[in-house]
């Protein structure tokens, strides 16, 4: 279950990414934007303050993300990235962290592009640090007897899916695309930020799969290996780089 009041513990961090997303989509009157994903909707209203004149489409596939969506003002509707298609008239999609949770988003992406109108944007960006620290840290614990029955389900064990620039650039065929990747080194403070920072959405199905007590006592265990990993220096600063993965397309027409 999402919780948003964690999610957006870290809202600069996790907002800074969005906008270095946003600023290379150059859509001037867009008819229909649409954001995938919309998580609880802060970043949404940014949306529909560059294009006041747009419909604003808004969705995410948790309840309480959508409560919170429809708290701020946002219109969003409850659906699977996996069930969305665009109306004729989407000129812009967003989808902003979203995509790694989505197996088959590879084969999404070139469905959406060929149903799309000539001229459209698709912007997106993924986490592409599935093979660091903290995530190895995560699958290793996992592995463990003690916790690989209940969590090998959920999907914990393996690395999730996503491909580097140039694969997504690939995909996208038909479209002029601008892919790269970036590294943020993110400052934490705290006891363990890190473990925090993953709380908010690498540890979700973790927590979803494992009742109260062993939530707890899954943590206790990760805790000190973060610590380990990333270690907090005498100013109280933790750094945590973050890669991540931004395509933006453009369909021609």
């Amino acid at each position: 279950m999402w919780d948003p009041e964690k999610y957006l513990a870290f809202d600069d961090h996790r907002s800074r990414a969005f906008f270095d997303l946003l600023n290379r989509v150059a859509a001037e009157q867009p008819r229909r934007v649409v954001d995938l994903g919309c998580g609880p909707g802060h970043l949404t209203l940014a949306l529909a303050q560059r294009w006041p004149g747009a419909i604003i489409e808004a969705s995410d596939s948790s309840p309480d993300m959508v409560a919170a969506a429809r708290d701020r003002g946002v219109d969003a509707t409850l659906g699977a990235v996996e069930e969305w298609h665009p109306a004729p008239d989407t000129d812009v999609v967003i989808c902003n962290a979203v995509l790694q949770w989505v197996p088959t988003h590879t084969a999404l992406l070139p469905r959406w592009v060929a149903r799309m109108p000539s001229g459209a944007w698709l912007a997106f960006q993924v986490p592409g640090n599935f093979d660091a620290p903290s995530h190895r840290t995560l699958r290793e614990l996992a592995s463990r007897d003690q916790w690989r029955t209940e969590l090998a389900p959920a999907g914990i064990l393996e690395p999730r899916a996503v491909l580097d620039p140039e694969g997504y650039a690939r995909l996208l065929t038909g479209c002029q695309v601008d892919a790269w990747e970036t590294t943020y080194l993110q400052r934490l403070v705290g006891e363990d930020p890190v473990l925090e920072w993953l709380t908010g959405t690498a540890l979700r199905p973790v927590r979803d799969a494992l009742d109260d007590t062993e939530w707890q006592a899954f943590t206790a265990q990760l805790a000190p290996l973060l610590r380990a990993e990333y270690p907090r220096h005498t100013d109280g600063t933790t750094w945590l780089p973050f890669r991540r993965v931004f395509v933006v397309g453009r369909k021609a027409g």
